[in-house]
């Protein structure tokens, strides 16, 4: 044992500290409440989850799991089920991730302009974000019916893009495509928040410059406004993307017909009872997380 550690076992034996070891020591003992409790909701989930994944669920709790190692992982590589979730949790997330990212920008660059009611209106883009989820998806189904919703029967009966009673939240065809818009309007308002406010921090000289130079307002955009906004558009993009990743109330509720990782690892546990292999899709469902996450992260630290 080093002579330095000698030292500190002497002194906490003793009582001997320094106003900075008394700092030290009282900053561990703050922080130690959140490390548990870090590490009984999130630690020991995550741990127990990784053993699970290695192991065959038994259904009846008296019978302790059976240890089969990377059979999961396998049979997941050979499963075209989860080939094709995985599919439409990329297509999901990009187009829906797109979309509202794009939306907040147009609405963003539309509500900075000075007009009578900016602020009332700014305030209402913001009810698809903090509308009850499961009260938005019940209208959006009501909507959406094929008898007596509002959207078939614009774009049905009266401008004919398409025929007969088509169940667009119940086809296999369309249901994507409905989740897709549905999330793009439900989060447009949170890229919106970012965007206008970085869009306000722009200075108006250089809008002037620009103005004294001859630039049209398309080349302002491209020359000062994306510039100004790569870095926002950049972490609202990765933040979304991240979420959307993981995400299953939305799409749950809304439809049973895109099937996501999320809940293609639901439907496997809860439906299935296979515990060990949803557990195996929730292990790759993290490690997707966990690069986004290290990509984001880096990112950051690099800006």
């Amino acid at each position: 044992m080093s002579s330095a550690n000698i030292s500190t076992l002497r002194d906490l034996r003793e009582g001997n500290f320094t106003i900075e070891q008394k700092e030290a020591l009282l900053g561990y003992l703050l922080i130690a409440p959140a490390i548990l409790l870090v590490g009984a909701v999130i630690l020991y989930p995550v741990v127990y989850n990784i053993y699970l994944s290695f192991t065959q669920v038994p259904l009846t709790p008296n019978e302790s799991p059976t240890w089969v190692g990377l059979a999961h992982y396998q049979a997941l590589l050979s499963s075209s089920e989860f080939w094709d979730a995985l599919a439409t949790t990329v297509v999901f997330t990009l187009f829906s991730d797109t979309l509202a990212t794009v939306g907040g920008l147009a609405v963003a660059l539309l509500l900075n302009r000075k007009f009578r009611g900016r602020r009332l209106f700014r305030g209402l883009i913001l009810l698809p974000y903090v509308a009850p989820l499961i009260a938005v998806a019940f209208v959006w189904q009501w909507l959406l019916d094929p008898l007596y919703g509002l959207i078939p029967f614009v774009f049905s009966d009266l401008l004919g893009l398409y025929g007969g009673e088509i169940d667009l939240l119940n086809n296999a065809k369309s249901a994507l495509a409905m989740v897709i818009v549905f999330d793009a309007w439900r989060y447009f308002p949170f890229a919106f928040l970012m965007i206008i406010a970085r869009v306000q921090a722009i200075p108006s000289d250089m809008y002037e410059a620009a103005k004294i130079d001859g630039a049209s307002r398309f080349a302002q955009f491209k020359d000062i406004t994306l510039p100004e906004l790569k870095y926002v558009l950049a972490t609202v993009f990765l933040l979304r993307w991240i979420w959307n990743f993981n995400k299953f109330a939305d799409i749950w509720l809304l439809t049973r017909e895109v099937n996501t990782l999320p809940i293609y690892a639901y439907q496997t546990a809860f439906a299935n009872y296979n515990h060990g292999q949803a557990a195996a899709i929730a292990m790759v469902l993290f490690l997707a997380l966990m690069g986004f996450v290290l990509v984001y992260v880096s990112w950051i630290l690099e800006w």
